[in-house]
């Protein structure tokens, strides 16, 4: 299994749990389980490959993904109530998730001998989007989009890392493991010290 296989692979074992737990939280029943599970898991790989010309799209060509989501599915509905603190476990397993994923998605665009800019942009796809449809689905308010928090700009930061690390002479495994220990540090900052980007606040206009 290559490197780049490798993350796809992990990312979306991960991203699956999650969807699994937000799942659970909804009450939802095995095969809504099943389908939040894949859609986080593979929503934010399929939007890379389809802007990206990829054919097939990774899932597609390697049907061993979406029965990994299944089979995270299946274990989370019989497991999830074992779990003190499933929003905890959640935003854990989210940051890991998200940290593997810009890797992922970083290392695709490059393979596709893609500029600076796309590459960068689809880490930052491949980690966003599929947890944005997983939380949009349910009715939550997208962990991507809560006030403040460093998420979307942690990915932003890691795909980035990632260019700088190739700019300067790093082979592109070490760079693509600068990337997701870049996003996983800042989006774990966030969890843990509440780091966080200002937030825009309203003003009685000047008369």
């Amino acid at each position: 299994m290559s490197f780049l296989a490798l993350l796809d692979f992990s990312s979306v074992l991960v991203f699956a749990l999650t969807g699994a737990l937000v799942a659970s939280r909804a009450q939802l029943d095995l095969v809504g389980f099943a389908f939040i599970a894949c859609l986080t898991a593979v929503g934010g790989g399929t939007v890379r490959d389809v802007l990206l010309g990829r054919d097939p799209v990774f899932w597609v060509g390697q049907p061993a993904y979406v029965l990994i989501c299944v089979a995270a599915a299946i274990f989370v509905f019989f497991t999830a109530h074992l779990v003190e603190s499933r929003y905890r476990w959640l935003l854990w397993l989210d940051c890991f998730a998200l940290s593997i994923a810009v890797a992922a998605g970083t290392g695709v665009a490059l393979s596709f001998g893609q500029p600076g800019v796309i590459v960068v942009l689809m880490g930052v796809a491949t980690g966003c989007l599929g947890g944005l449809m997983r939380d949009v689905v349910v009715g939550e308010i997208p962990l991507v989009l809560k006030q403040g928090e460093l998420y979307a700009t942690a990915a932003l930061a890691g795909s980035g890392a990632a260019m700088i690390a190739l700019s300067v002479g790093i082979p592109t495994r070490p760079a693509l493991l600068i990337a997701a220990a870049t996003c996983g540090i800042l989006r774990a900052g966030s969890l843990i010290f509440g780091w966080s980007l200002p937030v825009y606040k309203s003003r009685p206009p000047k008369v």
